[in-house]
């Protein structure tokens, strides 16, 4: 006889699955296996929580099943394994759901409605599939602890961050900066640069090649660059960004890059069909590599050659005026060419447009020579008032923007036609052309993003990279190849990274700066809050008025029994503090659900006219099996309120007062986030 049974070879794989879980869930088995191991040494798993926003997708089930796998390993070794699971609460992505549900299209819909109404909203959505992911993953056989698990938006988890903050701080590894980072004109906040990865698109855009006019006058240097009153001579600028021109302050050029200035060959009268770039009368700089390329439609012959530092430090005139002589500051440093060591030969013309405000290299070039700083548009993309001709048009739209939610093709290049339409009516506009490219959208909302100099708070990543670099070299991967691959070229790319962002649902910095002095207070806890600042909040604490339980001696705590309304002598009684509370500036009421208290605080609203809110966690002591008896019956029993350790007190049922305290101090504490 075998000690095995038999197998039937028509099983049905679904069913025997619940067979499993079912096993597992009434012998407890996952629990078993945790008790077992306890005092054993233990094994640190932490895994990073998902959203409960959206229903568990192929790529979770993979990632659920490596780390189910690894904690089972481990704790078949021998180890505690403790697996918590955890929904990760804040973000863009809970506050797109909202903003879907109310029609917001812009971040100042929100400050309108209100940060806390609206954060309010988030809350409430956080877990909308909880309960689809955990039929999900116990039908995956992942074993974790879904019923306790921890949520971000819980205060002890936001004050774990804020500990980690502060250590940070403290160590000189976190520091406010101004810099150019990627930013959703919708959702009005920058992003990481693994937010920035997460969102490329295949798009067309236009680029265009402008006409930056040079200025004849004041040049007294010994370069034989010639400029001339009788013939206007420009440089030629390329950019795939053409609304940024409007905020362009200097030009850059390659110091020992080889450069040409170019006129027209062409003895023909241009006729309306010929596209003709050279005009007579006009002469044109540009890189001499460039030349073949740029030019390759062109009869032109070449007028003079010279180095990149020829050029350097010659005026040109804006190709637009909304900026120039507007009190700017640095603004003599404005319009002039300087050299920098990232211009290339190898696309455009040899010379790039510096706008500091919209690009990193701008920024830095812009910080070392003192250049003027033009900021044209709002962090919401909107074009400023000052640039009259384009003032209110969005620089990358989403189609949502541009076609009143009709998706129309190429409408994120709406604000550059228009850019270029006014390049060419001024004689401005030397090239455009269509091109196609991979660019950056926001990977929660669409939006196409832009670069956008601004402030942020960072890690200072860069300042322990090398020593994270000798460390990695002691951690083991499987498979091998990763430590000096993916995994090693990322830490190697590793840059500062940007840690704030300009929303609402997400856990606060806890930084308290001074708006007089510029004093500085980083917290690491919610105790430091108290000791430096006090309770965030002034209660005054108003007992119920006489109530029919007070004049016959009633003992009720039970809400269930709730049936004791206030006297004609406890009404006059609350009326009387209501007029002593006018001037307290109360903004909220709460109160038990009993009959008694109920009636208290709505005399109180009604005459300040302040909403109430009603808490079990206020209820009376829990009195036990003497719940509708005479207090003289209790205190008969107990002429002294009952010890914490008095079994007497247990057998009666009698509330502790270490549980009491408990509720209302957890009462307090949630009031005070």
């Amino acid at each position: 006889m075998s000690d095995f049974k038999k197998v039937q070879s028509n099983q049905n794989f679904p069913e025997m699955e619940n067979e499993v879980i079912k096993f597992w869930e009434e012998n407890k088995i996952f629990e078993k296996s945790l008790e077992s191991r306890k005092g054993s040494k233990e094994y640190a798993f932490y895994d990073g929580p998902p959203f409960a926003t959206g229903t568990p997708h192929y790529g979770h089930l993979v990632g659920s099943i490596m780390k189910d796998v690894v904690p089972r390993y481990w704790t078949m070794r021998g180890y505690y394994v403790e697996r918590k699971w955890g929904w990760d609460c804040h973000g863009l992505p809970i506050e797109n759901i909202v903003e879907k549900e109310l029609g917001s299209k812009k971040k100042k819909d929100i400050e309108v409605m209100g940060v806390d109404k609206f954060n309010e909203l988030c809350r409430s959505k956080v877990l909308f599939y909880v309960d689809e992911w955990k039929k999900v993953i116990k039908r995956l056989g992942r074993w974790a602890d879904m019923e306790n698990p921890y949520k971000t938006m819980d205060l002890d988890y936001m004050e774990s961050v804020w500990w980690v903050f502060k250590e940070l701080y403290d160590k000189d590894l976190i520091y406010e900066g101004y810099r150019s980072m990627h930013i959703c004109t919708r959702c009005e906040t920058t992003l990481s640069q693994q937010e920035v990865a997460e969102g490329y698109q295949d798009i067309k855009d236009l680029s265009a090649i402008a006409k930056f006019e040079l200025l004849s006058t004041n040049y007294e240097s010994d370069t034989n660059v010639r400029i001339t009153d009788d013939e206007k001579t420009y440089i030629l600028a390329w950019t795939t960004t053409p609304w940024t021109l409007i905020g362009n302050v200097a030009l850059a050029v390659g110091e020992d890059v080889d450069y040409c200035k170019v006129k027209s060959q062409n003895s023909k009268v241009k006729s309306a069909t010929e596209n003709l770039k050279l005009k007579k009368g006009e002469s044109y700089i540009l890189a001499k590599d460039r030349l073949g390329e740029i030019l390759k439609d062109e009869e032109y012959e070449i007028v003079e050659e010279f180095k990149g530092k020829d050029l350097v430090g010659k005026e040109y005139k804006p190709l637009f005026d909304y900026y120039q002589g507007k009190g700017l500051d640095n603004e003599e440093n404005g319009w002039k060419i300087y050299p920098a060591d990232f211009v290339t030969t190898e696309e455009g013309t040899g010379v790039v447009h510096i706008a500091p405000a919209f690009g990193e290299d701008d920024l830095r070039l812009g910080e070392k020579y003192k250049l003027p700083f033009v900021q044209h548009v709002g962090l919401d993309g909107v074009i400023k008032d000052e640039a009259k001709d384009f003032a209110g048009l969005s620089v990358k739209p989403s189609f949502a923007e541009a076609s009143a939610g009709k998706k129309e093709k190429d409408s994120h290049q709406k604000t550059d036609i228009e850019v270029i339409k006014y390049l060419a009516h001024n004689n401005l506009l030397f090239a455009k052309e269509k091109y196609e490219h991979s660019y950056p959208h926001c990977w929660r909302c669409d939006t196409p993003l832009i670069n956008y100099a601004t402030s942020s708070w960072f890690v200072a990543v860069e300042k322990i990279k090398e020593k994270a670099l000798e460390l990695a070299k002691e951690i083991n991967w499987s498979p091998s190849h990763m430590k000096k691959g993916r995994f090693g070229n990322w830490l190697e790319g590793a840059r500062d990274w940007s840690i704030s962002r300009q929303r609402f649902w997400a856990s606060v910095m806890p930084i308290w700066v001074c708006d007089k002095c510029g004093e500085k207070k980083v917290i690491g806890s919610v105790e430091e809050i108290r000791e430096q600042f006090g309770s965030p909040n002034k209660f005054f604490l108003v007992r119920h008025g006489e109530a029919e339980v007070n004049v016959k001696r009633i003992l009720n705590s039970d809400i269930k029994n709730n049936h004791y309304h206030l006297t004609e002598k406890g009404k006059v009684q609350i009326m009387k503090i209501a007029k002593e509370l006018r001037d307290k500036k109360i903004d909220m009421i709460f109160s038990s659900p009993f009959l008694r208290t109920k009636e208290t605080a709505e005399i109180i609203s009604e005459r300040l006219g302040v909403e109430i809110s009603f808490d079990e966690r206020l209820k009376e002591f829990g009195i036990g099996n003497f719940e509708g008896k005479k207090m003289d019956d209790f205190l008969s029993t107990f002429p002294d309120w009952p010890e914490e350790g008095d079994n007497k007190r247990k057998n009666f049922g009698i509330e502790s007062e270490s549980d009491a305290r408990k509720r209302f101090e957890d009462f307090i504490d949630e009031i005070n986030k």
